[in-house]
Order: C-alpha cells, then sequence, then structure tokens
C-alpha cells in the first residue's frame, strides 16, 4: 500500500471556490482544490500556502484547520495500481494577493473561481466534496463521513 499525507486550501471569494483542473498521466481530469503533498520535515500548515501558489500563483494565508480526511483508494481504481491511502489535512485560506495563472509544468491546470452551485455539474475528485463539506459545517471532531466515489465525483 502506498501513503500520502497532504494538506489542500479552501478558498471562498464572493460566492466561489477555487478550484485546480488535476490532469493525472492518463490524461483523464477532474476539478480539485489547491494543495498537495507534505514535503519531508515540513508542516502541513505551511504545505498549503506553498502549493497554493504553487498551483494558483495567489498568496494566502490560512485562516483555520477545517479537518482531517483519511481514504484508502482501492488498487483497482488507484493511480499506481496499490491501494493508496490519502490523509488530508483541509484548511480555511484565505487569498491576500498574486496573480492568477496556471503551474507551471504541474499536473494541474486552469486554476478557477467556480461559483459553488456549478460545482455539483463538474468531474470532481471527492477532495472537494470532503473540503466544501468540512467548511459548510465546521464539525468540532474536524472530520466528516466519507464521500461515497461514482459519477461525476472520483478518487
Amino acid at each position: 500500500m502506498s501513503f500520502r499525507i497532504a494538506a489542500y486550501g479552501v478558498c471562498f471569494d464572493q460566492g466561489r471556490v477555487l478550484l485546480c483542473r488535476h490532469v493525472a498521466q492518463s490524461g483523464d481530469t477532474t476539478w480539485t482544490l489547491p494543495g498537495g503533498a507534505v514535503e519531508h520535515a515540513e508542516d502541513p500548515f505551511d504545505t498549503v500556502t506553498r502549493e497554493l501558489f504553487e498551483e494558483t500563483g495567489y498568496d494566502g494565508v490560512v485562516e483555520r484547520l477545517l479537518g482531517v480526511d483519511s481514504r484508502v483508494v482501492p488498487a483497482a481504481v488507484a493511480h499506481a495500481g496499490v491501494d493508496h491511502q490519502n490523509v488530508g489535512i483541509f484548511y480555511s485560506v484565505r487569498v491576500t494577493g498574486g496573480r492568477l495563472r496556471a503551474e507551471p509544468n504541474g499536473s494541474t491546470v486552469d486554476p478557477t473561481w467556480t461559483s459553488i452551485p456549478e460545482v455539483a455539474s463538474l468531474r470532481r475528485s471527492s477532495l472537494v466534496e470532503t473540503g466544501l463539506t468540512l467548511a459548510r459545517t465546521l464539525p468540532a471532531t474536524g472530520h466528516v463521513t466519507s464521500t461515497p466515489v461514482s459519477g461525476l465525483i472520483q478518487h
């Protein structure tokens, strides 16, 4: 089984959420939240703003911890073909500056402010659902039920 710990930013502005299109090695695309893997010895608190800048060109400041999600992606659908556990740490992040642009030479493209109602019609990562649910409900435990993956919602 492979393992990854990652930090994701949930950024809102005037009824919109910031999403990025992730392009897999297979060419498949899904919309996701800005964020990514925590580097060796890096604090996830720092990861989320680093990834926000890398993927969108925006500077940001963490406003609060939203929660933590752990899920196992079955080998049959995981990109590497083996069971994969992803532990995601979700933060509410406020954009403070910068200029919107695509990630240079990266796997995420098209950073876009998307209206909240429009999100439901997009082919998106389950991370989007988790982040939006955490931001909407602010559970005291920092945990929400895992989003079922099917239809437009992907791993």
